[in-house]
């Protein structure tokens, strides 16, 4: 079973070397009840560790079931403890903080098993704690330490039991009881026993070994034990995901002074980067008064962005009424276009240009060459004369087809989404690398359609659950066909087990496009389902390919093309109105705010390029050093006060937990605390908005962050509280182990 061949251990301190055995020689077998005697400092205690794997070895070979073990690491020695030692350790090794169940269920956590209620009650009637099962273990005393700790061994049911002093804090008959125990689990295990009383275990040993100065002395069989036991590691799972959190919080709020003082220190650092950030986002907010628009990509001085104050769409009488003003240019609807840059190609795919579409209705100015549109898909090129699109000018675009890019599949060309350039006009007031394409109202619509798709976001309702549907999964994906009538879906039958019975059909599906302006929800009721088979049956599906099944069509809710066009299609929310003149702006604007409207000059939202830019340069830096600085300062706080846990993760190592779960239940802990700091800085934040204190700097945060600015400092904290635990973890691993368990009897 276990084999030392002239394995000897050697300390290492300050250049000092110390010896803790030399030259052991031993063969331990299942079925012994083995006891280890001598006085103390003979190398007893060491001895233990090494066979536990609590402890490594310099000189000889020790073997496990005939495996050599000095090329062990780390992980490998975990493994070992986890599935085939239970320890009984002199000076307990409990989690003061934990009650008596708690700190026997832990090994049963750290271990996998489920349903371990009924199996830790049973280990404290049989030690006689039943009483004293929900009573943390701070407050019993000596004797009732070392059940709790003889009953935690005895709760991994694993071959090797090895007991260091096990009853030297019991009475005669608690202690009698407990050997009795172990005598009768030495019949289908191995048990070691240190001890300084060997007359007490006499009556129940197989073998007797006597050490003096870091050798054996004697070793001396004492009576017969069962040969030919089989030993059979545990078999283990590791701690569980849901184990593993409900540690992490039981850890971060059992201890509530380290608590507090976590808290305070990550609520410190919240406190620090959010209000430095602060002041950042001001001084930046305030600098803009001149120069570069970063916000807009059309940022004509004569433009204006206007909504109504009530956020509903404009109708079509509004829009007449605000083409008529005499103050007024022209207006673009539905706005969006000026802002949205499209990738046309040809079908040769030889150009591929980036352009800004328009109405043809606001075309101004004279063709150089060509014609005016006089169809849907024919429309006017506006370039530079140098544009590097078209090294040759008109004679690269005048007639050319051009076909706008489908963004979920770059290989479709839309004849639907196709214009010729029949009219050409230079204008080298534009980049080299803009273009500017005047359209028809038709094709207008159709591209105002895909930007819509673009920027709205889609839910499904089915079976009472709301499903956000990504662009880049089928599941869920709302996809148009002619095929389907008006008002209802075909679904995947394998959406059938979401439903009672098995079956969808005649089940409602709720669809919800959310935008910036409108959320629109229609239903639709489920008449067929498809499958592999049939998908071609009841729909049209040019190009199908049947191997493309599972991750191109499955999962899909096909709806009617019409429905799907009316998610999208309601109205005009955002219009952009261009003044006669520069003059005529700020009167306008002013006439627009009175009239109803929420209007906003592009002139107002310019800054000064080189200002931003060493602003952002400035702020981007001092943040970082912020961070940092942050870092360093509450790293040192968090060392200090998670010295007191020390002990605890120690244990957890001891009981067969990995580094990996000992780093994660830190990493938890730590998570959890950064968290509440978050959360209790937010809720200071709101109540100062809601007038319930008047803080300067609150004040600032809340009138200056985005929801992405908190996303971004939460990410920043988070990472922090993340690295701090790794960080923290590997001082851990290093040596605190053996610091903790390392003592000489």
């Amino acid at each position: 079973m276990i084999k030392l061949k002239n394995v000897s251990k050697y300390y290492y301190s300050k250049g000092v070397v110390a010896t803790g055995f030399s030259h052991i020689n031993l063969e331990l077998n299942m079925g012994e009840f083995v006891a280890i005697t001598g006085e103390s400092g003979s190398g007893k205690t060491t001895l233990l560790n090494v066979i536990s794997g609590l402890d490594t070895y310099e000189e000889g070979e020790m073997y496990i079931n005939g495996e050599e073990t000095s090329h062990y690491i780390a992980k490998d020695f975990e493994d070992y403890r986890r599935k085939n030692i239970g320890n009984i350790y002199q000076n307990f090794n409990l989690v003061n903080s934990y009650t008596v169940y708690q700190n026997i269920a832990l090994v049963l956590m750290l271990n996998g098993e489920k349903n371990i209620k009924e199996r830790v009650i049973d280990l404290i009637k049989k030690v006689d704690l039943y009483k004293f099962r929900n009573t943390k273990v701070s407050k019993l005393s000596g004797g009732q330490k070392q059940r709790v700790a003889i009953a935690r061994a005895l709760a991994k049911d694993v071959p090797i039991i090895i007991a260091d002093e096990p009853t030297g804090n019991l009475d005669k008959k608690s202690a009698t009881s407990v050997l009795k125990l172990l005598s009768e689990l030495s019949k289908e295990k191995l048990v070691i026993i240190v001890t300084h009383n060997y007359d007490q275990i006499e009556p129940y040993v197989t073998r007797k070994i006597t050490m003096h100065d870091g050798r054996i002395l004697e070793d001396v069989k004492v009576k017969d034990y069962e040969k030919g036991i089989e030993c059979v590691p545990a078999k283990t799972k590791g701690l569980s995901i849901g184990n593993k959190i409900r540690l992490g919080l039981r850890n971060t709020f059992n201890i509530v002074p380290k608590f507090l003082l976590l808290l305070v220190v990550y609520f410190f650092v919240v406190a620090a980067l959010m209000g430095e950030y602060a002041i950042f986002q001001k001084e930046e907010t305030i600098s803009k008064e001149d120069g570069i628009n970063f916000v807009f990509d059309t940022s004509d001085l004569t433009r204006i962005v206007v909504k109504k104050q009530d956020h509903s769409a404009f109708d079509d009488t509004e829009l007449e009424n605000l083409k008529e003003n005499s103050k007024v240019r022209y207006i673009i609807e539905n706005d969006i276009l000026l802002d949205s840059e499209d990738t046309i190609r040809d079908k040769e795919m030889k150009y591929w240009v980036n352009s800004t579409s328009l109405p043809i209705e606001v075309f101004e100015g004279e063709l150089d060459y060509g014609r005016m549109p006089e169809n849907a898909h024919e429309a006017i090129m506006v370039m530079n004369k140098d544009s590097y699109y078209f090294y040759n000018g008109k004679e690269e675009a005048i007639n050319k087809d051009f076909y706008y890019l489908d963004q979920t599949n770059a290989d479709n060309f839309d004849e639907n989404l196709k214009v010729t350039i029949v009219g050409l006009q230079y204008n080298n007031d534009l980049d080299y690398g803009k273009t500017k394409l005047y359209v028809e109202k038709e094709m207008i619509n159709k591209l105002q359609y895909k930007i819509h798709q673009r920027y709205s976001k889609l839910y499904v309702k089915f079976q009472g659950k709301k499903h956000p549907v990504y662009s880049y999964a089928t599941m869920y994906q709302i996809t148009p066909n002619t095929s389907v009538p008006m008002g209802e879906a075909f679904i995947s039958e394998d959406a059938d087990y979401q439903c009672p019975k098995y079956n969808c059909l005649w089940s409602t599906v709720e669809v919800t496009n959310e935008n910036l302006y409108f959320q629109e929800s229609k239903s639709f009721l489920v008449s067929k389902k498809y499958n592999r088979k049939n998908i071609t049956e009841i729909l049209y599906l040019p190009g199908y390919n049947k191997d493309n099944y599972d991750y191109e069509y499955n999962g899909r809710i096909y709806v009617n093309d019409i429905d799907y066009q009316l998610l999208f299609n309601k109205g005009t929310y955002q219009i952009s109105v261009f003044a006669k003149d520069k003059e005529k702006i700020d009167p306008l604007v002013k006439e627009l705010n009175n009239k109803g409207y929420q209007a906003l000059a592009i002139k107002n939202t310019l800054v000064q390029e080189e200002i931003f830019r060493y602003l952002r340069i400035l702020k981007m830096i001092l943040t970082i050093i912020l961070v940092i600085a942050l870092f360093f300062i509450s790293y040192f706080i968090i060392k200090i006060i998670l010295k007191s846990r020390n002990t605890y993760f120690s244990i957890i190592r001891m009981l067969g937990g990995t580094k990996a779960t000992t780093r994660q239940l830190l990493t938890i802990e730590l998570f959890t605390v950064a968290n509440l700091a978050f959360i209790l800085f937010g809720s200071l934040i709101l109540f100062n908005h809601l007038g319930w204190m008047d803080v300067g700097i609150l004040t600032d945060i809340y009138d200056y962050f985005t929801p992405k600015t908190y996303l971004a400092l939460y990410l920043i904290i988070i990472g922090m509280s993340i690295i701090s635990s790794m960080r923290y973890s590997r001082k851990l691993f290093k040596d605190s182990v053996m610091v903790t368990i390392r003592e000489e009897v």
